[in-house]
């Protein structure tokens, strides 16, 4: 099947931007139907210069709210990408909605954990490990059923800066990979309530240098 996508995003926009170039090269069966930025921001530029359909929505999104905007776009999934705001869940949408966090959850998550302020509590905490996770969106921020995690090594002498860059080509690969394998094993595009079960393996090691 090829799934109709709908992105939120508040930021730069380069995972939407990633996400399209898979699309093209036949990575990710899916087109992008809609794109939803929680603010004006650079996301919305580059989404309008793709040609795409986006709309800013401000503030967090109620499930009823959500709803109506994925069932009119006709959306098999919403796709997070670096999107800053809470999140409903509707039923009809469960399983269906994923996001992708720039560390290994559940360390490392939660309200205001985004960005840089991420990879700086990681270097903070002394950790020799870190990654990207990909998961279920459910209620709350980071907390639903993980589906996938790509690790690589926290350097000596990294900044927020450095690891930034490195958890980000993780981020390139896992997530449209995850993207896909939702897809290819979705049955109903809109109507299931199942949560998805995660990837086996679920935690997979990205190219240590």
């Amino acid at each position: 099947m090829t799934a109709r996508l709908a992105v939120f995003l508040s930021g730069s926009g380069r995972t939407l931007v990633n996400l399209v170039q898979k699309i093209k090269t036949g990575d990710v069966p899916a087109e992008i139907v809609l794109v939803v930025a929680s603010r004006p921001c650079a996301g919305v530029e580059r989404a309008k210069e793709l040609g795409l359909d986006v709309h800013v929505v401000s503030g967090d999104l109620t499930a009823q709210e959500v709803e109506t905007i994925l069932t009119e776009a006709h959306a098999d999934f919403a796709i997070l990408a670096g999107y800053l705001r809470l999140i409903g869940v509707p039923a009809c949408y469960r399983g269906k909605i994923v996001n992708i966090h720039p560390a290994l959850l559940p360390k490392f998550g939660g309200k205001g954990l985004f960005g840089d302020r991420v990879h700086q509590a990681v270097l903070d905490a002394g950790v020799k490990v870190t990654g990207a996770t990909v998961h279920v969106c459910d209620d709350r921020y980071d907390t639903g059923p993980i589906l996938a995690q790509a690790l690589c090594d926290v350097k000596e002498g990294d900044t927020a800066q450095t690891l930034a860059k490195r958890v980000f080509a993780l981020e390139c690969e896992l997530y449209p990979r995850v993207i896909r394998t939702l897809i290819e094993e979705s049955e109903a595009p809109t109507q299931t309530t199942k949560t998805p079960e995660p990837l086996t393996p679920p935690l997979s090691r990205g190219q240590r240098e």
